[in-house]
């Protein structure tokens, strides 16, 4: 029986068989930042000291990971916390800092226009905050947000649940989490906006009622309206009778894995030029959600996505599984995922918060927290051998983690909450000496 698009991705993806409940996990099936390599924990270890000290160190520092996967993430944190969380990286370059703004419908300002001049990148003086009383290692609370069974092997310290804390003091974490949020797809008809409806076992999807005003009034702010001369509706395409597939093509590989990365380069394309949007609705809904758990800190979403002034006219939603992209048939045997509206999660986030955002590059933000794949110098061979030889592998990893036509591309969404107005995210990662170009 055809089935609105959310209510699809909801049962294949959660459900009680669903692609993230049962099985192996995501790791399985494809690549993300956790997974590309230790350097991306390492800087999410730095960012957990800066909002530690814009906090004031307190009592119980929460980090919490929604959407963990089968904890990846929080066992590299806890084991670096567990070792000693420095402040310093083993090489940084110029931060491509992107400053805090107000965000909002009326007033929509893409990547590219928030970078920052010269100017703004001096490091701001702060007096130096006392040493905590406590080490960081004592103080931490680490919490997995996920619906899959707790791992039999994941550290004791970790906390599993299947819903946020009420209350959180720290950092909230959400990689590659609202790209997964269950969401109704739409195309554009003669009459306007229409749901699509789609099989559950073969992903075919035909043509269904008339959006709600909620998703059109979404649409209307966040999701501009086709042309005239726009592409042919969905219904034209394939079978005469009202019926589509979703075409895809294949994602840039990632390196040094058999896995694809979900990047902004795996989009789809449909197999005929069709006028489709994704109704990020729910999406805002969530994060919104999300960042009001946070009573004070910091709310980082990482993921890939687009803005209004770009947005896919084919639509972004496609399937993994076993290492390779496919159709996205709702089944729940592969991961259903579309790409996200950034700026309308930023507006719903901030709305919440009552604080500016700011959202830029993973490639940014790595850079901004020390890693940012530059060479360290020839001059460190000579006084250093095999510290040479360990920083010109971080340096291959983080390359991977800052390629801008990779996971370099995702979008980083850092959203504050209750911190001092004169702080800004992210923060500037301490330069630790020259490097080679």
């Amino acid at each position: 029986m055809p089935t609105p698009w959310r209510a699809a991705m909801q049962q294949a993806l959660y459900g009680p068989d669903g692609f993230f409940v049962a099985g192996t996990g995501p790791a399985a099936h494809f690549r993300t930042s956790v997974h590309a390599s230790p350097v991306f924990a390492s800087a999410l270890l730095r960012l957990i000291s800066q909002v530690d000290a814009a906090l004031s160190f307190p009592p119980v520092l929460d980090v919490v990971d929604i959407g963990a996967g089968r904890g990846e993430l929080l066992r590299a944190l806890s084991a670096g916390v567990t070792v000693g969380v420095s402040g310093e990286p083993t090489r940084s370059g110029r931060s491509g800092l992107i400053p805090a703004r107000a965000g909002s419908p009326e007033t929509l300002t893409t990547t590219a226009a928030a970078d920052p001049a010269p100017d703004d990148l001096a490091p701001r003086s702060v007096d130096p905050a006392p040493s905590p009383v406590v080490p960081l290692a004592e103080r931490v609370r680490f919490t997995a947000v996920e619906l899959a069974p707790r791992p039999d092997d994941l550290p004791a310290q970790i906390t599993w649940t299947d819903q946020l804390p009420a209350r959180i003091t720290g950092l909230l974490l959400a990689t590659e989490w609202l790209d997964n949020v269950p969401l109704d797809i739409a195309t554009h008809t003669g009459s306007g906006w229409h749901y699509l409806l789609v099989d559950l076992t073969s992903g075919e999807e035909t043509v269904g009622d008339p959006i709600s005003p909620e998703d059109a009034t979404w649409l209307t702010t966040w999701w501009p309206t086709p042309t005239h001369d726009a592409s042919p509706p969905v219904q034209t395409a394939t079978d005469g009778h009202g019926s589509t597939t979703s075409g895809f093509r294949a994602a840039r590989p990632a390196q040094g894995s058999s896995l694809t990365a979900r990047s902004r380069s795996g989009c789809p394309e449909p197999p005929t030029p069709t006028t489709r949007a994704e109704i990020g609705r729910p999406r805002d809904e969530a994060w919104a959600e999300a960042v009001g758990h946070v009573d004070r800190g910091l709310a980082l979403a990482v993921d890939y996505g687009h803005l209004r002034s770009d947005r896919p006219i084919g639509g972004t939603l496609t399937g993994y599984r076993s290492g390779r992209q496919v159709p996205p048939v709702p089944d729940g045997s592969c991961d259903v995922t579309a790409h996200v509206a950034m700026d309308s999660v930023a507006s719903a986030g901030e709305r919440v918060a009552r604080c500016a955002y700011s959202l830029g590059s993973q490639r940014d933000g790595l850079r901004a927290l020390g890693a940012d794949g530059g060479r360290p110098p020839l001059s460190l061979a000579a006084s250093d051998p095999a510290g040479y030889v360990r920083a010109l592998a971080e340096a291959s990893a983080a390359a991977e983690l800052t390629d801008p036509a990779g996971l370099g591309g995702h979008f980083w969404l850092w959203q504050p909450v209750g911190l001092p107005a004169e702080g800004r995210w992210p923060e500037r990662a301490p330069a630790a000496g020259p490097r080679s170009r």
